[in-house]
């Protein structure tokens, strides 16, 4: 993104506005090789920005934001098979950020976007067991559905941690159900549906660690808030 030299050099921490445009008055700064000036702009990622001889490193603006996926949405950057994208919906952020974690193509719900690696990678990593709740929704009224679902421990590939299930509504064409999980093996939930002969009719994630999807609309993003960002580090 382009921008004005003395912005760049303050958000990479270098110095003040002030300073750096006095800085660029005495030609301490080079672009592309080439004396810059005052009010030139540069684009730092195309751009090689010098001062002093020294590569700038701009620091990236950290972004945490929360997407209410819709169905029909794979959890990718881009598809080669031409499918709508998650990312699409949050480009307007103006950031390139990342999903952590996935929902399937035909699941919905809270799915978090963020810059910050450290923390990506913090929240997907098994050994943090971080909880994933999720609001399911399965075809008939099935008097101990919870039960055999929570008995599920094991999938095709491998062992998996018990599931806390609990019923949240019976009726006679469906029962919804709460599911929360800590692990993220791809589809885990609809696999252990399917390893119960439960049939899925909806399945979307309302919370993840401390983040809750509340009201916000499918398809649409916020920013999330400093307290809840604090949260989200603070709890892992």
């Amino acid at each position: 993104m382009t921008e004005r030299l003395q912005k760049l050099m303050a958000a990479a921490g270098l110095c003040s506005r002030r300073t750096a445009e006095q800085w660029l008055e005495a030609g301490r700064v080079r672009v592309n090789g080439e004396p810059a000036r005052l009010g030139q702009k540069a684009d730092p990622d195309h751009d090689r920005i010098e001062v002093d001889g020294k590569p700038l490193h701009i620091r990236p603006q950290l972004v945490y934001l929360m997407l209410h996926k819709p169905r029909g949405y794979v959890t990718t950057l881009s598809d080669e098979l031409g499918r709508k994208t998650a990312a699409e919906l949050v480009a307007d952020c103006g950031v390139r950020v990342f999903p952590v974690g996935r929902l399937d193509k035909d699941s919905e719900g809270l799915l978090l976007f963020t810059n910050d690696g450290d923390l990506m990678q913090e929240l997907i990593h098994p050994r943090y067991e971080i909880e994933k709740v999720y609001r399911v929704t399965v075809s008939g009224r099935l008097p101990g559905a919870a039960e055999r679902l929570a008995a599920v421990d094991r999938l095709e590939d491998g062992p998996i941690l018990p599931a806390k299930v609990t019923v949240l509504e019976e009726k006679a064409d469906r029962t919804v159900l709460q599911v929360i999980i800590c692990q993220g093996k791809n589809r885990q939930i609809r696999r252990m549906c399917q390893s119960v002969d439960l049939n899925v009719l909806r399945l979307q994630r309302v919370q993840e660690h401390t983040l809750s999807l509340g009201n916000l609309k499918a398809g649409k993003w916020r920013y999330l808030t400093e307290t809840e960002v604090q949260q989200l580090k603070g709890g892992r």
